[in-house]
């Protein structure tokens, strides 16, 4: 079985990487937090990562809600500061390429066994029975 591909938020190539930073007013800090840029936005150009094929970059744009565009983009404003919220939209991006590099196991059909039919069919017919029970025709 093959190891799993682990992207942490150092292996994120910097030319790929464009950050916005955000003046935002939510939460405590008073009239500083009026002033302070410290809200990131991440904007990261997907198409262009190597480690990602076109069956894993539409996972990571299903995981991420991304545009048409293909740039994805992660906003992070869980902290007072900037540098902790570059930190974790950095890790939550590469969360969020790990997640997508994980291809999905197949689907083996299978037909239900001869015992759960039975027991279908037995629950069906004591459910009949209660039901014609309730309906007032019988005597």
């Amino acid at each position: 079985m093959p190891e799993r591909m682990t992207i942490s938020a150092e292996d994120l190539p910097e030319e790929l990487l464009r950050e916005e930073f955000i003046c935002t007013a939510s939460g405590p800090g008073g009239q500083h937090v009026n002033r302070t840029a410290n809200t990131v936005r991440l904007y990261f150009d997907a198409a262009h990562f190597p480690p990602l094929d076109p069956a894993a970059l539409l996972r990571l744009k299903k995981i991420s809600g991304s545009d048409d565009a293909g740039a994805i983009t992660v906003s992070c404003r869980e902290t007072r500061s900037l540098a902790q919220n570059r930190l974790r939209a950095r890790e939550m991006l590469a969360h969020w390429i790990t997640q997508a590099l994980i291809a999905p196991r197949k689907r083996k059909k299978t037909k239900p066994t001869r015992a759960s039919k039975e027991r279908r069919l037995t629950e069906k017919s004591r459910r009949s029975r209660l039901k014609a029970a309730r309906s007032g025709k019988y005597e």
